[in-house]
């Protein structure tokens, strides 16, 4: 057998200036601390009332103002006499569709295929951590699936297509997408 030789484990302390500094910073706190709390605001001098002064007005007199003039008003000119001329107006006769075109309606957009979905997320919060999971060490990951109103961009459903593997995390995961919202 080999010898191994063995440090022996010495116990060194901290340096002493490691205390005086911690104790000399938590004087100096402690002191300032006193000193801001026995600070007083000097009381407020009393002055003696002063007798009020007054103040006399003088109205100055109304100007006159001269009464407005009456102008007359001169009458119209009266109206010319016209005649009035008679003119046979002919309405033509309708014109005839020269191409008529045919419409075809407009059909109703359909659902939207899985791999046309590009949705912006304006408001989209992380799924809380529920307690039991994390205590429990529960973890999983899985696949949601929310349909969204195109107006106005809040998440009309929201289902669980892949299970987490723990209802708790499905239940926590479906309550935070029905919060996201998208651009409409």
């Amino acid at each position: 057998m080999a010898k191994v030789k063995v440090k022996p484990l010495i116990y060194t302390p901290p340096p002493r200036w490691y205390f005086w500094t911690a104790f000399g910073v938590a004087l100096a706190i402690n002191v300032t601390a006193v000193a801001v709390s026995q600070r007083r605001e000097a009381p407020p001098v009393d002055l003696p009332p002063q007798p009020p002064q007054v103040v006399e007005a003088v109205l100055a007199p109304p100007e006159a103002t001269p009464p407005p003039e009456d102008i007359p008003i001169p009458e119209p000119p009266p109206p010319p006499d016209i005649q009035p001329e008679f003119v046979e107006e002919r309405t033509p006769p309708p014109r005839q569709p020269q191409n008529t075109q045919k419409f075809t309606p407009i059909k109703a957009p359909g659902p939207m295929s899985m791999s046309r979905a590009k949705a912006l997320a304006l408001y989209a919060p992380r799924p809380q951590y529920p307690y039991e999971a994390r205590s429990r060490h529960v973890t999983g990951s899985g696949v949601m699936v929310a349909q969204v109103d195109a107006g106005s961009g809040n998440v009309t459903s929201c289902s669980v297509s892949q299970s987490t593997g723990s209802p708790i995390l499905d239940n926590a995961a479906t309550s935070a997408f029905r919060q996201w919202r998208f651009r409409p």
